[in-house]
């Protein structure tokens, strides 16, 4: 997948062309967006109980769901 490594343990790497930390910046700031790393420290802040997970991901669907449905009449 566009040669990021999503494997647990392992860091994003960067490399420096031309000493020019800006361009590193933004590539590093796009491959976090791409593994979704800050949404996943995001949603691990917190314990969730299964239960609870399993709930909100229903409601999520279910509001996909009826969103979806809306557009379409």
């Amino acid at each position: 997948m566009l040669g990021i490594e999503k494997d647990k343990g392992k860091m994003l790497k960067v490399e420096i062309k031309d000493g020019n930390i800006e361009k590193a910046l933004k590539k590093y700031k796009s491959k976090v967006i791409k593994t979704k790393q800050l949404k996943n420290l995001r949603g691990k802040r917190y314990h969730e109980k299964p239960t609870s997970a399993k709930r909100v991901k229903m409601q999520k669907a279910i509001r996909v769901k009826n969103w979806n449905l809306k557009d379409q009449a």
